[in-house]
């Protein structure tokens, strides 16, 4: 098969995917076999082939925003059949006996596995994943638009809950790229007030479709103190900002895997006054179903921009220069 992979990382300027043939993978018991349609592009992807992220093994296929069809089965598969299509997001396996599998927080997981970190994903034609980890689609939702639910709009969903909005709140989003247009659509469906503030002007004309009462640069301040607010943009120095825009009472929730340094914090006038800071580590798999039920419900309308799976390179690039709208997806 054809696929991409982290053979060397760097900067994305200096090609650190390598395009190439790879062995067809071949699914163990309880494994899907999984023809790729699409493939969102991720943040975190980009981070893994920059060395922000370490490669957990070597020369691996990123991705973790899956759409495809069950092509073969391995021993002991009883949820899906041949000819279904299904989604594989970033957590892909846990342990299931630790002490946080057993308190429902598998996300928490001492021992987890990570679908396009520890194993292959899908920059590529094929890939395999556990049944157990694998999401059923709603039919509305076509291969392009359903492939950035499966990470920008199931963690945002995650971060959504770790902010907890107040019924009626003000939510600032930092950041307003894959994962936070959709977390606007679900906060506003929610029936909270959306602020955005983001440096590019694409992305703050896309805000302003999206119904956001305010719309600002990275680091203005919004005209409203802010309940709650989310932080999708890897920038360290964004935190403080963010929690002086919090009311008192107020949460801020770090959504990315990777953040760059966080400033010396002042505890009077960003912390005091109960003001709290949330980390969002991944999601559990019933994140994922409320997600999938939730965002058919709405239902949600990613943005989307589509790119050969050939071109997965030049996608990264355009992630990395702020060049993309929305979410960009490759097409196999």
């Amino acid at each position: 098969m054809r696929a991409w992979w982290v053979h060397e990382p760097g900067p994305i300027t200096s090609a650190p995917l390598v395009w190439g043939e790879r062995p067809d993978p071949q699914p163990g018991y309880k494994e899907l076999l999984v023809r790729i349609r699409t493939c969102g592009v991720c943040r975190t992807d980009l981070h893994l082939a920059e060395g922000d992220l370490a490669p957990r093994v070597p020369d691996v296929v990123p991705g973790h925003e899956v759409v495809g069809v069950v092509s073969g089965m391995g021993d002991g598969c009883v949820r899906f059949q041949r000819g279904d299509r299904v989604g594989v997001a970033w957590l892909g396996g846990t342990c299931g006996t630790c002490r946080y599998c057993r308190r429902a927080e598998e996300n928490l997981c001492l021992s987890p596995v990570f679908t396009g970190w520890d194993r292959d994903g899908g920059y590529a034609e094929q890939l395999t994943v556990s049944e157990d980890f694998a999401y059923a689609i709603p039919d509305q939702f076509s291969d392009e638009h359903a492939a950035p639910l499966l990470c920008s709009g199931i963690i945002g969903y995650r971060a959504l809950k770790r902010a907890a909005v107040p019924r009626g709140g003000r939510l600032g989003l930092y950041g307003f790229g894959g994962s936070a247009h959709l977390t606007a659509q679900m906060a506003r469906y929610q029936g909270a007030e959306v602020y955005v503030m983001t440096r590019s002007e694409q992305a703050r004309s896309l805000a302003r479709d999206l119904g956001a009462v305010f719309v600002g640069d990275a680091f203005d301040s919004p005209p409203d103190m802010l309940d709650s607010a989310i932080l999708f943009a890897p920038v360290g120095d964004l935190v403080p900002v963010a929690l002086r825009a919090l009311d008192r009472g107020g949460t801020l929730a770090i959504a990315g895997i990777h953040l760059s340094g966080i400033p010396p914090l002042n505890y009077s006038t960003e912390l005091f006054h109960e003001r709290q800071l949330r980390s969002v580590t991944a999601n559990t798999r019933a994140d994922g179903e409320e997600f999938w039920s939730l965002a058919a419900e709405i239902p949600l309308a990613p943005t989307t921009t589509a790119y050969p799976l050939a071109e997965a390179d030049q996608a990264l690039r355009d992630l990395a220069a702020g060049r993309v709208t929305g979410a960009a997806v490759l097409q196999a």
